[in-house]
């Protein structure tokens, strides 16, 4: 699939519903996963300045992303706005986390039977976090993990001596340093507070009372971070979804979707080390000679922001080298060849 079909279905969508369409994917790709990230509202900018007026009726995001950075949707949503009266979101497939928090800023929400929203608690990880051994990774922390560690102490074991309860709360300081736990807290909050303002964006004023519920839904009350919000779900939650998409819009809306799947190779595994290290002969490697043994050079599209003007992606190149030592002992080389955003 190119460019050049995907404009054509962007064409068909913004013909079918009088919009202006942009379109933001995040990868999805196994062992590859993208994030909304701050760098794209830059992108976004040279998108909505090629808009054919200062301000349009109708722009529609057409959006797909695991999550990401929290903040953006408070960044991007007040710009999009900014340059049209309506700003809708399509979802034709998944829309999570920091993706469904950009959605609630929407005025209307047009789902694709295929899409999915998800709860908004985030996921933390900084210079606090636990350090998986194996790997020597940050762990993330799910606030929503935190607190249901409290309720299980508390409710399902039901230990509520103060005295028992604060040894409970030792050993998780034990495990997760106590600042890591206050930055789960602030995030909450700050997710919290960037949901409400982005609903109370387009929610009259003697409706607000309904935010409340929407985000106590989404932020706690789903227990599961990865649970998906169909259609008929988000309807009773309370967003502001479209009840009876069009059967052509709809259609228009998922051949994009898997037009930007083929592209991006959502459906590839990523796994370069493990590919090379299999093509390996089992007596790979010279005794007493340092050697590169294999080398494999591989591009990952990180994010796309697309119109019918212009194409942008974030992608990079890695190098993967095998490597034997003297005494035959295999490493795993890496580097980065390039990694920036290209506009075609």
């Amino acid at each position: 699939m190119t460019q050049a079909s995907r404009c054509k279905l962007i064409k068909k969508i913004e013909d079918a519903r009088g919009s202006k369409v942009i379109c933001y994917v995040t990868s999805l790709r196994p062992g590859a996963v993208g994030q909304i990230s701050d760098d794209a509202v830059r992108e976004m900018i040279d998108h909505l300045r090629k808009l054919p007026s200062a301000r349009i009726d109708k722009l529609d995001l057409f959006l797909v992303s695991n999550g990401g950075d929290g903040i953006v949707p408070w960044r991007l949503v007040p710009l999009f706005k900014e340059y049209a009266e309506h700003f809708n979101v399509l979802i034709p497939f998944r829309a999570y986390s920091a993706a469904t928090i950009m959605a609630l800023g929407a005025s209307e929400i047009i789902m694709h039977r295929f899409g999915v929203l998800g709860p908004i608690d985030p996921t933390v990880t900084n210079d606090f976090n636990p350090v998986e051994s194996n790997t020597n990774r940050r762990l993330g922390i799910s606030v929503e993990d935190v607190k249901s560690y409290i309720s299980f102490i508390r409710e399902t074991v039901g230990i509520n001596h103060e005295e028992e309860l604060v040894k409970t709360i030792e050993i998780l300081a034990d495990k997760i340093h106590p600042l890591a736990l206050g930055n789960v807290e602030r995030f909450l909050l700050q997710s919290r507070m960037i949901a409400r303002k982005l609903l109370e964006l387009h929610t009259e004023k003697d409706h607000l009372h309904k935010t409340d519920a929407i985000i106590e839904a989404l932020a706690s009350k789903l227990y599961f971070h990865g649970h998906p919000i169909n259609r008929n779900e988000a309807i009773q939650l309370g967003l502001k979804v479209a009840s009876d998409v069009p059967s052509d819009v709809e259609e228009a809306m998922w051949d994009l979707y898997v037009d930007f799947e083929q592209e991006m190779q959502f459906r590839v595994p990523f796994e370069p080390i493990g590919q090379l290290l299999a093509g390996l002969p089992a007596n790979a490697g010279n005794p007493g000679v340092m050697e590169e043994l294999a080398r494999r050079d591989e591009t990952i599209i990180w994010a796309m922001v697309e119109s019918a003007s212009f194409s942008s992606r974030f992608s990079n190149t890695t190098r993967y080298t095998v490597n034997s030592d003297p005494m035959k002992n295999v490493s795993i080389g890496q580097q980065v060849l390039s990694q920036r955003w290209d506009q075609t």
